[in-house]
């Protein structure tokens, strides 16, 4: 009996021609090999202050590092960075969701870079309360500024700090200026929090809004126009140009109404379309105006000698707070406390005035 071959199913494919690797191993292997390596903070120092993005980068990340180790170093690196700092501009951004915050910065980022400075943009994304993750996507957004040669962009968590700035966002400013970054642009979550935190760390505090968006925010409104030096309207085109002619006009009457600014700035209000990049000279036009002015009234210079002070205090209660939630014993009697809150054997303020007593003994 004649053995036959197996036939082969209609559905079998023939071998194709292996695909190439798409990374090499060599520079894999070699690039885990640099990121093995911890670098000490002289030479991170030295990096910085030659305008290296990497040791940048990875001094700002031993900013935001809890660990401890890492907090000493950070705190080298800021101390020798400290006197190479204060030499840009500061700029603040907040506004709504969905206002266009991202496409402003990127196209005032280029005109920026145009005019030859270099840029450093601090973005922070908003952290979730329950997994306490954040996407982190402004670098895709920012597809064009991403890949400019003068400019940085610095994606950061807002974790629990209130107002959507980063618990490190004032450290890292010192390291991007010491970098050679003449502005440095911060973009908050966006109104809904107080915005306290990023007004407190900058220089210039501009806010985004966009026309026909209602009255919604109604209620908070008033603060965050209080604290902006200028009010600009996005996405002017289109069919929404006249409707951003009219809103400025409101928002003109609107500022009328609020008192005088110790800076002796008069707030003014323009439009933009950040998605057609008209605009955006007048915007960095109304800028220049306003440093010029509080230079010469030397209200810059006193405004961040407030915000060196204000930070101060702020470091030393967050450090109070990390120290408390850390004690040994007040993490196990913290655990009894909410338990007996939870069950209505005492009240929680209460147990709130025993811990801090047993805190403090």
């Amino acid at each position: 009996m004649s053995s036959q071959s197996p036939q082969k199913s209609a559905l079998h494919e023939k071998d194709g021609v292996p695909q190439p690797e798409s990374i090499s191993q060599a520079s894999l292997a070699k690039v885990v090999r640099s990121r093995k390596v911890q670098p000490d903070a002289s030479t991170l120092i030295s990096g910085i202050l030659k305008g290296d993005i990497t040791a940048l980068s990875r001094a700002i990340t031993l900013v935001e590092s809890t660990n401890p180790v890492h907090l000493e170093k950070a705190n080298t690196v800021i101390s020798a960075c400290l006197p190479h700092a204060n030499r840009s501009v500061r700029i603040g951004i907040t506004g709504v969701p969905g206002v266009g915050k991202s496409t402003f910065i990127e196209a005032m980022g280029k005109y920026l870079t145009g005019l030859d400075k270099k840029v450093a943009v601090l973005a922070v994304d908003p952290s979730s309360t329950l997994s306490h993750g954040s996407i982190l996507g402004d670098k895709t957004r920012m597809e064009e500024l991403v890949k400019d040669p003068n400019a940085y962009i610095r994606p950061s968590a807002s974790g629990e700090t209130l107002g959507g700035v980063a618990r490190k966002t004032r450290e890292t400013i010192i390291l991007c200026e010491a970098a050679g970054f003449d502005t440095i642009i911060i973009e908050t979550v966006g109104v809904g929090q107080s915005e306290t935190a990023v007004h407190s760390m900058v220089d210039f505090f501009l806010l985004l809004k966009i026309a026909g968006a209602g009255d919604e925010l109604q209620g908070i409104k008033r603060g965050i126009m209080e604290m902006a030096d200028a009010i600009v309207i996005n996405k002017a085109d289109g069919d929404n140009v006249a409707k951003a002619k009219l809103a400025k006009t409101e928002f003109n009457r609107a500022l009328h109404l609020f008192p005088a600014k110790s800076s002796g700035w008069i707030p003014k209000v323009t439009t933009c379309s950040a998605y057609e990049k008209t605009g955006i000279d007048a915007v960095w036009q109304l800028i220049s105006e306003y440093v010029a002015l509080v230079k010469s009234n030397h209200y810059f210079e006193e405004k961040r000698k407030t915000q060196n002070q204000y930070w101060m205090m702020e470091t030393i209660e967050a450090h109070l707070k990390q120290h408390f939630y850390h004690h040994p014993e007040i993490k196990t009697l913290l655990e009894q406390n909410k338990k007996a809150v939870q069950n209505d054997e005492i009240s929680p303020f209460a147990a709130a005035m025993n811990l801090l007593d047993r805190y403090f003994k």
